[in-house]
């Protein structure tokens, strides 16, 4: 719940800054009429309905578990994040409408100096906000702050690029290099806003997080227990920033059941010390059957029936199996 609320404090930090810029970038438009500014002031205006979006949802996300929702508020950080990847790509369609027009409508630019001291100093903002925003995200696992942060970063690349065509243009006088810079630019916009979107419906529809998983299996070959048999039905469910964890446990059957409790406090001790204590874990405990004797390495069994042959690394396709493991 601390790491929740810590999101939402950021959220509110990140919302209060785009209102800045997107001030900074309206002035600078203003002073130079330029429709590369104007791209960069449509973004922060997106920066900014999407900042308010995700105070809302990290405020939901925050609240506490009920009997409607058992495992919590933390799916609207999905619903979130795809309502600002949509914000994202639709702003990416009125650049280019702005700039095509200005293609065939040209008009004077002037204080082109002011606009690019105005622009630059909102990219160098952006940019520290963005990293804080992504690294807090990560490690509290919030998509919210990470599609924010991310927004934010791809904000001050579009913006670096926009100051480059605004110099090229300031030397050069070539009136057409600010709409060609606001289309170039608006692509890497919509790009961007649909991998938000795409990482958003993938956490809505519990898509298999591969980079998570693939941790957890070096995790547990490095530390597995000589009661541990086998490992198997894994499934990792994202809801916002807590993580579910479903799996069962092979553990040698003529352990009490709290002697098994053991294993299975060991097993989460050992994944919340890796990923923290937004990881929730439901252990179903099994006891081992007269296959699992060929991949068990328990030295000093009492009942074994067949000795050791091999054994089993476990992978991530193998520990998602809904099955035991024999040879």
């Amino acid at each position: 719940m601390q790491k929740v609320l810590q999101n939402l404090r950021l959220q509110k930090i990140v919302t209060t800054v785009a209102i800045v810029l997107f001030i900074m970038k309206l002035v600078a438009w203003y002073l130079t009429g330029s429709v590369a500014i104007l791209t960069d002031a449509l973004e922060s205006t997106v920066n900014v309905i999407a900042g308010l979006i995700g105070v809302y949802s990290l405020y939901v996300s925050a609240k506490p578990k009920d009997l409607d929702h058992p495992y919590g508020h933390g799916k609207a950080e999905f619903i979130s994040a795809a309502v600002e990847g949509t914000l994202i790509s639709v702003a990416g369609l009125i650049i280019i409408y702005e700039a095509i027009n200005n293609f065939i409508h040209p008009h004077k630019i002037q204080k082109l100096d002011y606009g690019i001291i105005l622009v630059a100093i909102t990219a160098v903002i952006n940019y520290v906000a963005g990293v804080y925003c992504v690294n807090t995200g990560k490690k509290n696992n919030s998509l919210a702050l990470i599609a924010s942060g991310k927004h934010l970063q791809t904000d001050t690349y579009s913006t670096i690029g926009i100051i480059i065509g605004l110099i090229l243009l300031y030397i050069l006088k070539y009136s057409w290099i600010d709409s060609a810079v606001a289309i170039l630019f608006a692509f890497i916009i919509m790009f961007t806003g649909y991998r938000i979107v795409r990482s958003s419906i993938a956490g809505i529809m519990d898509e298999a997080d591969e980079a998570l998983m693939e941790k957890m299996v070096v995790m547990l070959n490095a530390n597995r227990r000589e009661n541990w048999i086998d490992f198997h039905n894994l499934r990792i469910i994202k809801n916002g920033g807590t993580l579910h964890l479903d799996c069962h446990l092979t553990v040698p059957w003529y352990l009490n059941v709290h002697e098994a409790h053991v294993e299975i406090d060991a097993l989460s001790y050992l994944v919340k010390n890796e990923f923290g204590e937004s990881m929730e874990l439901f252990v179903h405990s099994d006891g081992c059957l007269d296959f699992s004797c060929n991949i068990c390495t328990k030295q000093d069994c009492p009942v074994r029936k067949h000795p050791f042959e091999k054994k089993i690394e476990w992978t991530m396709r193998n520990i998602s199996a809904d099955t035991k493991h024999h040879l």
